[in-house]
Parts: structure tokens; C-alpha cells; sequence
């Protein structure tokens, strides 16, 4: 062996060695002051063995020293956990860690060094995340789990057979059912995690981080609820007022996010004109939080399981009659058509517009300008939309900060969608 290889194989150890290390220093952090299975040293060991246990299988072709290490390992982690039971203490988190640790230090001897980091950090991450993770569990309710089970299951069965082809007569055969159902199962995701994000910091809070969470979920109930309930309390209107632009915000910063998981092109396109969008209300927001620190909170719900087979078909259908529309006046009325499409989805859900653009530029390069500018306008029209809302149903006190509000950001819309 020459010394190439010596250093690649020490520095196979050592990583071994440093993934023991951080397991066990998580598992130390946690560990009884009456004492435990293993702490930092013992981990570090612990993957040490099982990278030693690979190197001779390697070295030696000799499968069964590999087998015998693992097996001492696993019996020593098993009496430990009879000793701890014994004791009234049932949990198993430390020993199971052992294993894995085991397996890391495997791995890293083996080569796979970036499979093995990548691991232990999980690993790590989910140790660490204990009190976060029994928080979460105790929120999420048993109709959330269903739900999202049978999601999992439509996804994985029916998602492999579902025809990946286009129909629709020429050239507006845009309809592909297996396009559809991957973007149902990519908003669904997001949502979800705006779901689970609601659930876990728990329902009120203050009026600024209800919009921000709000906004996540759906800027149209921030604006609704926080409208209404500026009639009821109207010394609470500028307060009320900063948790909808705050909602209004988010949305023009999650659109772009949203494009760049299906066209990077596209979203890099957008960044310029979402950006423009939302500087009046990121502005207007950080002068309406220095003007007042009320103490209101308000509620904000995390809504319906997007993962709810009812909601993924309602939007799958959505999506699929926004792409169709959208060709169609693409086709026959040309960008002003396209731009008029947008406007009028935009009314009803920006996401599906978003997606059906992103899918329009990831198969034409050269419509990227068109399809950006048309997602700044439907941003521009569901804004309006909400405006008007919030006028008409809001106190006298709220209308005085929303309508320049809304009139700063349309005019932003518009200089964003013409520098496109």
C-alpha cells in the first residue's frame, strides 16, 4: 500500500472517528446524571470499531470479522438496554445510536464519506430536535396523519401509471396527467410545510408574525380575517394593516421560490420584477413596525391538510385548466392573450399560474420574458384583488394605510413587469 493510499485510508478513520464524535457529543448533552449506555468517547470508539470491522472484511476478505464485530457491538448495546429496562428506563434512543454509529464508521472506510456526513447530520439533527419533534406529534391530529397517508399512497401507486403523455387537440395538447399530478404533489408539499410550521409555533401570536405565517398559508384569509376584525377594533388598524401588507409581502417572495424548484430559468428571470414588487411593502412594513409596537395578537389557522386528496384534486384541476387556458390564448391572442390569462388566474390563485408558466418556459426558452411578466401580473392582480377587499370590508382607520399601500405596490407591479 503506498502513501496515497495510507492518507486516504487515515482520512477515511478520522471522518469515521468525527462522525462518533458528534453522534456521542449530542447523546453526552443528553445523558442521565445517574449515568448511561455510552457517552461522546464511547461513540467515537463505536464508529471506530465498525470502520476497523470494514477495513478487515476489505483487507482480508474475510466477511465473517466484520459480522463478529458487529455482533460483540450489538450484544453489548443489547445488555445495556436490558440494564437500563431493568431500572424503569425504556428507552432504546442511545443503544439504537450505537448501531448507527457503528455503521457510520463502516461506511466512511468503505469510501462513501459524503453518504456517511450526511447521515450523521440527520441522525443528529433528529436527536437534537427531541422536545421539537414531541411538540409537533402532539399538534398534529389524527385526521392529519390519515390524510396525509392516503396523499402517500395516491402518490406512490397511482402517480407511476398515470399516463405521462399529452392530450388535447393540437397545438393545445398541454393537458399531461402525470405533469398534473407532480405539481399537485410539489404545492401540496409546500403547503404542507407552511402547515406543519403553523401547528408547531402553535395558533396566536402577534399581528406581525400571524401575517408572515398567514401569508405562507393563504394572504387572502389574512386579509379577510384581519379586514373584519379592523371594523371591530379599529384602534387596531394600523397594527391589523402591517399583518396584511406583511401577508401581501411573503407572497411576492414565495412565488419566485416556488417557480425555481420547477424553472430555475424562470425564476432567475423573475427575481428583477418580484423583487421591485415587493420593495413598497417591505418598506411599508418596517415604517409601520417603528410607528407602533402594539401588543394585539391575532389567531391564524393553518387551514385544511393540503395533503387532502379533495384539495390536491381541486387545485390539480385548477392547474390543468389554467395551463390549457393559458396555451390557448397564447396560441390565438399572443402575449397580450397570455398577459390576460394571467390576470384573470391571478384573481384566483397565483400558484397555478406561476406553475403553468414555469412549465411554458422550462419548453420554450424564449418565451421567459413573457411568462415572467405574466406571473408579475397575476401577483399584481390577486394584490388588487385583495386590496379592494380589505377596503371594502375594513374600518375607515385600516383604508387610510392599505389603499396608498395598494397603490405603491401596484405601481411597483407595473414598473417590475415592464423591466422584464
Amino acid at each position: 500500500m503506498d502513501g496515497v493510499e495510507n492518507l486516504e485510508l487515515a482520512l477515511r478513520f478520522a471522518v469515521a472517528l468525527g462522525l462518533g464524535v458528534l453522534v456521542g457529543l449530542e447523546r453526552e448533552r443528553t445523558k442521565p446524571a445517574t449515568g448511561g449506555f455510552a457517552g461522546v468517547r464511547t461513540f467515537a470508539l463505536i464508529s471506530l470499531a465498525g470502520g476497523l470491522s470494514a477495513y478487515f472484511e476489505l483487507a482480508l476478505r474475510q466477511p465473517w470479522i466484520g459480522l463478529g464485530v458487529f455482533a460483540a457491538i450489538a450484544a453489548i448495546v443489547v445488555v445495556s438496554y436490558a440494564v437500563t429496562a431493568w431500572r424503569g428506563d425504556f428507552g432504546s434512543t442511545t443503544e439504537i445510536s450505537a448501531i448507527i454509529a457503528f455503521l457510520l464508521g463502516s461506511l466512511c472506510v468503505r469510501g462513501q464519506l459524503g453518504l456517511a456526513a450526511g447521515l450523521t447530520v440527520a441522525s443528529a439533527a433528529v436527536l437534537a430536535l427531541k422536545d421539537w419533534l414531541h411538540r409537533l406529534a402532539q399538534r398534529i391530529e389524527a385526521a392529519d396523519v390519515e390524510a396525509t397517508l392516503k396523499f402517500a399512497i395516491v402518490t406512490l401507486i397511482v402517480l407511476p401509471i398515470v399516463p405521462d403523455q399529452s392530450f388535447g387537440p393540437p397545438p393545445l395538447d398541454v393537458i399531461n396527467p402525470h405533469k398534473i399530478w407532480l405539481m399537485v404533489v410539489l404545492i401540496s408539499g409546500l403547503n404542507f410545510a407552511s402547515y406543519l410550521l403553523v401547528k408547531v409555533v402553535g395558533a396566536e401570536h402577534g399581528i406581525g408574525l400571524t401575517g408572515l405565517l398567514g401569508g405562507l398559508v393563504s394572504s387572502t384569509a389574512v386579509t379577510l380575517g384581519f379586514s373584519q376584525r379592523s371594523r371591530q377594533h379599529p384602534a387596531q388598524a394600523p397594527a391589523l394593516a402591517l399583518g396584511i401588507l406583511v401577508a401581501w409581502t411573503v407572497m411576492f417572495l414565495r412565488v419566485p421560490l416556488l417557480i425555481a424548484l420547477v424553472a430555475p430559468g424562470l425564476a432567475g428571470e423573475l427575481v428583477l420584477g418580484m423583487a421591485v414588487l415587493a420593495t413598497p411593502g417591505l418598506a411599508l412594513c418596517a415604517l409601520l413596525w417603528r410607528r407602533q409596537r402594539s401588543a394585539a395578537t391575532a389567531s391564524v389557522s393553518a387551514g385544511q391538510n393540503p395533503f387532502e386528496l379533495g384539495e390536491a384534486i381541486r387545485f390539480g384541476a385548477l392547474f390543468g385548466v389554467v395551463t390549457f387556458a393559458s396555451k390557448a390564448a397564447e396560441e390565438y391572442l399572443g402575449s397580450s392573450g397570455l398577459y390576460l390569462a394571467g390576470a384573470l388566474a391571478g384573481l384566483t390563485d397565483v400558484d397555478a399560474i406561476a406553475l403553468s408558466m414555469a412549465n411554458l418556459a422550462s419548453t420554450d426558452a424564449a418565451s421567459l420574458p413573457v411568462a415572467a411578466r405574466t406571473v408579475v401580473i397575476a401577483a399584481v392582480a390577486n394584490t388588487l384583488l385583495k386590496g379592494v377587499m380589505a377596503a371594502s370590508l375594513g374600518a375607515p382607520e385600516l383604508r387610510r394605510v392599505i389603499l396608498p399601500a395598494l397603490g405603491a405596490i401596484l405601481g411597483a407591479g407595473a414598473v417590475g413587469a415592464w423591466l422584464l
